[in-house]
Order: structure tokens, then C-alpha cells, then sequence
């Protein structure tokens, strides 16, 4: 047995927390009886309806898409700019990307219609750890480093605990290349605490390998 809006979000129809807001609204039927309870539990032998029409399971899809950059990682933009999901209009399934990465920066992303599975690859009780690699301008101290390695204050908390360690650097250049491991879902604003640290580069690229 699993909660309704859970249900629902897993055949793809829309996102849990849209799916609550279509129960609110009387937009779903079990079993023929309008429902408007969030919590109600369903199974396999329930017949569930939204918006009058019948609910099936899809066939869960799972892809790697090495995202560009000048390409927002979500399904829509209100500002029209390229979005993750144009890569993929041949496929029947709606599929959403399992983190992001901001719109100047490329790396790998998951696009998947598997909530569940999303839900345990980015939520930080699972500890799935995503690697980073940022090309920064300026060579970071040690102590730099450290301080990233042992969390950083971000939105009023301090994050988990990360291994960070200097792949290459050019002194010449003044340029270096850096590598983040952390396991929690804020790993962009993450990367961007290097920039009172090591000065980031306004055009840094970041490769996101979470898998």
C-alpha cells in the first residue's frame, strides 16, 4: 500500500506535490468515489482516476544525458530557454532530471520517470555521493580546501562533511581544477561557496558525476 499522490506521480502524470494539490481539488477518483484525503493509502486492486481518466502504471525509463551548458535542468522555463526534457520528445514517458545543475555548467544528469528511485539517489539520508569537478581561477590554500572539506555554512545550516582535493593546477595560468564530493542535494550552491575562497570563474565549467 502507498499514499495516493505517491501513486500518482509514479505513473508520470505530475509531480507528487501537484498531484496533492489535484486531490485538494477533487481532481481524483478511487474506485469510482471522489477522494480528498493526502494521506490515503492505495493498492494494486484499487482503480484509481485523474481527471476522468483511468490511472496506469508506466514502464519506468532510465537515462544518462550529458547535459550542455545553456540548458536549465527542469522540464520548463517560463524565460524559454532550452530545458533537459527537449532532448528527450520522442519519449511517451515523462521524465524529469534527479538533481541539477545550474545553466552555465555541463556534466552528467539521471533523467528518469522513477520517482522512488530518484527520491533515494538525492535525498541526504541515503548518502549517494555526486562528484564534482570545477575548473577555478586562482590556486586555493590548503586551508581553502579544509574549509570546504568540513562544511560550510549555506541558507542559515552547515553542510555534511566533504572530500575535496586539488586535481591540477597551472601557475602560469593562475587556473586550477578541483574536485567536490558531498552526498546532499545542494551541490551547485556548494561548488559556488569556492568564490570568496579560490575567486570561481564566472564561466566555470562543473562536470556532475553522481552515478
Amino acid at each position: 500500500m502507498e499514499r495516493l499522490q505517491k501513486v500518482i506521480a509514479n505513473a508520470g502524470i505530475t509531480s507528487r506535490r501537484k498531484a496533492e494539490v489535484m486531490i485538494e481539488e477533487g481532481k481524483v477518483k478511487v474506485n469510482g468515489k471522489v477522494v480528498r484525503e493526502l494521506g490515503l493509502k492505495v493498492g494494486n486492486s484499487d482503480k484509481i482516476e485523474v481527471n476522468g481518466i483511468e490511472l496506469t502504471q508506466e514502464v519506468k525509463r532510465y537515462f544518462l544525458l550529458y547535459k550542455p551548458r545553456s540548458v536549465m535542468s527542469a522540464v520548463s522555463d517560463d524565460k524559454k530557454r532550452r530545458v533537459v526534457s527537449d532532448f528527450f520528445t520522442d519519449i511517451p514517458e515523462r521524465l524529469y532530471p534527479v538533481g541539477r545543475l545550474d545553466y552555465d555548467t555541463s556534466g552528467l544528469l539521471l533523467m528518469t520517470n522513477d520517482g522512488d528511485f530518484a527520491n533515494q539517489l538525492m535525498h541526504p539520508k541515503f548518502e549517494v555521493e555526486k562528484t564534482y569537478i570545477a575548473r577555478v581561477k586562482g590556486i586555493p590554500s590548503r586551508e581553502a580546501l579544509r574549509k570546504l572539506e568540513n562544511g560550510v555554512m549555506m541558507e542559515g545550516r552547515k553542510t555534511a562533511k566533504a572530500k575535496v582535493r586539488m586535481q591540477s593546477f597551472d601557475k602560469k595560468k593562475e587556473k586550477a581544477i578541483i574536485e567536490v564530493i558531498i552526498h546532499e542535494a545542494v551541490i551547485a550552491k556548494f561548488v559556488k561557496c569556492l568564490i570568496p575562497l579560490v575567486i570561481l570563474c564566472k564561466s566555470c565549467h562543473v562536470k556532475h558525476t553522481p552515478f
